[in-house]
C-alpha cells in the first residue's frame, strides 16, 4: 500500500481511540451527512439489560442526531422504545449466525455504518474460542465485501462478571485491534472502537450485559468512532435503496438461486417476491449486486449463452453492466441480459444473447417497499 493512502488510516485509529499525537481528540464539527446505521451483533445489540430495551441503540441515537446528521437505523428487528428501533441485533446469537444472515441484510438495507459488537456468546458458552477471532476475521470481511461504501466499526467485548466468557475476554480483545488494522491496510473503512470504560461494578445489569450506565458509554464510544470517521472522510451519502427488478415477462423477477453466496451461484427469474435474493444494488462502477456480489458472464464469456450468475465482485468488464434499450446490456461482449427463449418457468438462469429489445430483454427496478 501507498504511504500517502495508509496514514490517514492510522491517524483514524488513533482518533477512535481518544488518542492522537498531541493528546485527546478533539471534538467533531456537527456534520449533516444521511446516516443509514445498522447495528449488528447479540443480546447487547438489541437492547437486554437496559430500562427502555434500547440498548446503546437509544443513546448513539441521540448524539448523532445533536451533530445534525438525518439518520435511519436499520435491520431486521425492532427492539425498544426509541422511535427508530430497527437493528440487526439477535439475542444468542454466536459469530457464525450473525454471519448466515448478514449478505441477505446488507443487501436489503445497504447502510453506510455498521456498528459491530458480537463474540460474547462464542465465549461464554465456550464455543469453538481457538476460531472465534478467525471467524470474527471473516465477518468483518464479509461486511466490507458486501457494504464496500459502509464504514464498519468494531467494538471489543464489554466486560462480564462471567467466569465462562471472562478467561477468554482479554485475549479475544487484544485481537479485535490486529484485525481492524489488517482490514485497513487493505483500504477497508474499518475502525476499532474500545469499550474498556465499561466497569462490572457500575456498569452491568447481570453477568453479560449492561445497565443504562454502561449502554451510554458504548453509545459514547460508538458515537467517537463515527465522528472519527467523519472527520478522516470516510462517511459516504447512502447508496440508493436497492430495488427489486422485475422482468418484462410478467411476474417474474431478477432472483438469486436459492438466496446462494458461493461463487457460480445461477442468477435466475423467479416469481417475484419479498426475498433479499431478489434486492439489487446498481453501483457507480457499472456493477449490479446481490448478497454480497456481482452479476457475472460466466468465465468472461462473450458468446451468445453464455451463463449469467453471481461472482466476487472483482473489476472485471464482464461485471459491467449498463442501461440499453430498458435492458441491461455487457459492453465487453455486446450482448444483454436475456431470458432464454423467453421461458416462463421459475428457475430459468438467465444468459448473454444479441441485443433485440424484446420483453425477455426488459428490466425494471421496482421500489424496495
Amino acid at each position: 500500500m501507498k504511504r500517502s493512502r495508509l496514514l490517514p488510516l492510522i491517524a483514524l485509529a488513533a482518533a477512535v481511540l481518544g488518542v492522537t499525537a498531541a493528546g485527546p481528540a478533539p471534538a467533531s464539527a456537527a456534520s449533516d451527512t444521511p446516516l443509514r446505521v445498522m447495528p449488528m451483533g447479540d443480546s447487547i445489540t438489541w437492547g437486554v439489560g437496559s430500562s427502555t430495551g434500547n440498548g446503546y441503540r437509544g443513546p448513539l441515537w441521540d448524539r448523532l442526531a445533536v451533530d445534525g446528521h438525518p439518520l435511519d437505523f436499520v435491520g431486521t428487528g425492532r427492539a425498544g422504545s426509541m422511535s427508530d428501533p430497527d437493528n440487526e441485533g439477535h439475542s444468542g446469537y454466536l459469530i457464525e449466525q450473525v454471519a448466515a444472515l448478514t449478505d441477505a441484510s446488507l443487501t436489503r438495507y445497504r447502510p453506510n455504518v455498521v456498528t459491530l459488537h458480537i463474540g460474547t456468546n462464542d465465549l461464554n458458552g465456550s464455543h469453538q474460542v481457538s476460531t472465534a477471532t478467525a471467524r470474527l476475521k471473516s465477518l468483518v470481511g464479509q461486511i466490507t465485501a458486501a457494504a464496500p461504501d459502509a464504514t464498519v466499526l468494531v467494538a471489543s467485548l464489554v466486560v462480564s462478571t462471567s467466569g465462562s466468557e471472562e478467561q477468554y475476554r482479554a485475549a479475544y480483545n487484544q485481537a479485535v485491534p490486529r484485525i481492524v488494522s489488517e482490514a485497513q491496510a487493505a483500504g477497508k473503512r474499518v475502525a476499532y472502537v474500545d469499550m474498556s470504560a465499561l466497569t462490572a461494578t457500575a456498569d452491568l445489569a447481570d453477568a453479560l450485559h449492561p445497565n443504562d450506565s454502561g449502554y451510554r458509554k458504548m453509545a459514547d464510544a460508538f458515537h467517537r468512532g463515527i465522528q472519527a470517521a467523519d472527520r478522516a472522510g470516510w462517511l459516504r451519502n447512502p447508496a440508493p435503496a436497492p430495488a427489486r427488478v422485475q422482468s418484462g415477462i410478467a411476474g417474474k423477477c431478477l432472483d438469486v438461486n436459492r438466496a446462494g453466496t458461493a461463487d457460480g451461484t445461477a442468477v435466475q427469474t423467479w416469481s417475484c417476491g419479498g426475498g433479499a435474493n431478489q434486492y439489487w444494488s446498481a453501483y457507480t462502477d457499472g456493477t449490479l449486486r446481490s448478497m454480497g456480489k456481482c452479476l457475472d458472464a460466466a468465465g468472461a464469456g462473450t458468446a451468445n449463452g453464455t451463463k449469467v450468475q453471481l461472482w466476487a465482485c472483482h473489476g472485471g468488464a464482464n461485471q459491467v453492466w449498463q442501461p440499453h434499450n430498458g435492458g441491461y446490456r455487457n459492453p465487453a461482449s455486446g450482448r444483454c441480459l436475456d431470458v432464454p427463449g423467453s421461458s416462463t418457468a421459475d428457475g430459468t438462469q438467465l444468459q448473454l444473447w444479441d441485443c433485440h429489445g424484446g420483453s425477455n430483454q426488459k428490466w425494471t427496478a421496482l421500489s424496495a417497499g
